[in-house]
């Protein structure tokens, strides 16, 4: 009896000692990642907003900050344009006009962006044909989550016996594009 107390209270030394600290630790990086990518996420949203287009060169910069704290990510850009359409009894005579407008919805996503940024041509990448541009009015939102398994989350998992969601950072962040270029 006597040594088993001796077996556990060696393991729970060591537990104090040497484990939580390094979950700490961890724990810790996990959270400083994720101020980073806030910080990196907001700035870029925000810059886009204010010039209101994006250039392969803020999106690299971008991409660079958030891979900097050694996660890997899925970045997922949305424009959305709204449009007024007239509306007609037949589209094809003017006079047909009923005196109303509907309002559409246009999404965008990286599948259409990113050509814009990084076509197959031999462009330069300050050529003012690689911005993919946005009106005023229009709305700009990014969502950056975590691909990898953060090493917070695998010591979690280790002290606890558990399976978390790989998503340890999420961050969504838009808005109401303010600017635009001709």
């Amino acid at each position: 009896m006597n040594s088993i107390l001796k077996i556990f209270s060696v393991l729970v030394a060591v537990l104090l000692l040497y484990l939580y600290p390094i979950a700490s630790a961890f724990h810790q990086q996990d959270d400083i990642s994720e101020l980073v990518v806030l910080k990196a996420t907001t700035t870029f949203v925000d810059a886009v907003r204010d010039k209101g287009y994006v250039t392969p060169t803020m999106y690299n910069d971008f991409m660079k900050t958030i891979a900097a704290t050694g996660n890997m990510f899925d970045v997922q850009m949305e424009h959305g344009s709204k449009k007024y359409v007239p509306v007609h009894d037949d589209p094809t005579r003017p006079e047909t006009f009923r005196g109303r407008y509907e309002v559409h919805y246009d999404k965008f996503y990286n599948a259409q962006i990113l050509p814009v940024l990084f076509p197959n041509s031999a462009v330069s990448k300050d050529d003012p044909m690689r911005r993919y541009k946005m009106r005023v009015g229009d709305t700009f939102a990014v969502t950056v989550k975590n691909t990898n398994r953060t090493p917070g989350t695998i010591v979690f998992d280790f002290l606890n016996q558990a399976i978390s969601p790989n998503e340890k950072i999420f961050i969504p962040y838009g808005g109401v594009v303010r600017n635009e270029v001709d």
